[in-house]
C-alpha cells in the first residue's frame, strides 16, 4: 500500500460539531475510509484537530512471517513489533481552509513522519497526501461510513 496514504486508520470519537468547510456539500471527514489497496483508516476528532488510525491493514497478514502485519519499518526499534492496526497515521491535522486540513502523516513504508494534507474532494472522497521538500504525493480514499 502506498502507506503514506494508507497511512491513515482506527480510533473513535466522532464530533458532530467539527466544522470542515463553509461548503455545505462536504461532510466532515470523520469516519471510516477505504484506501485503494484495501486498507481502512478511521478518522476521528482529537480536540480541535483530526487524527487517523489504521483500522485494517492491507495485507492483514505479513507474507514474510505469516503473522499479523507489524510496524517493522519504524525508525524507533521499540515500535517495530507493534501491530499495524491502531497505529496513528494522521497526526494533529488542523483545519486550514475550505475542505483542507494540514498536519503530519506517518508513513509505515519507511517508518518516518512527514508534513501532509487531507483534502475533502466531496462527501464520499478525500485525498491524503504527504509532502517532502515541497513535493507532494498521495492517494484518494472512499468513505465507507
Amino acid at each position: 500500500m502506498n502507506r503514506l496514504v494508507a497511512a491513515a486508520l482506527a480510533a473513535a470519537g466522532v464530533s458532530a460539531g467539527l466544522a470542515t468547510s463553509g461548503d455545505s456539500s462536504f461532510a466532515s471527514p470523520v469516519g471510516l475510509w477505504l484506501a485503494k489497496d484495501g486498507a481502512k483508516i478511521r478518522i476521528a476528532s482529537c480536540g480541535h484537530n483530526l487524527c487517523g488510525f489504521i483500522a485494517q491493514s492491507s495485507p492483514m497478514i505479513d507474507p514474510e512471517t505469516g503473522r499479523p502485519l507489524t510496524d517493522k519499518n519504524n525508525i524507533d526499534p521499540a515500535k517495530r513489533n507493534r501491530p499495524m492496526v491502531g497505529v496513528q497515521t494522521l497526526i494533529s491535522m488542523r483545519h486550514v481552509g475550505p475542505a483542507k486540513w494540514t498536519g503530519q502523516l506517518y508513513n509505515d513504508d519507511d517508518g518516518k513522519t512527514y508534513d501532509g494534507n487531507l483534502i475533502e474532494q466531496g462527501p464520499s472522497s478525500i485525498r491524503i497526501e504527504g509532502c517532502w521538500l515541497g513535493i507532494c504525493g498521495g492517494d484518494d480514499l472512499t468513505r465507507i461510513k
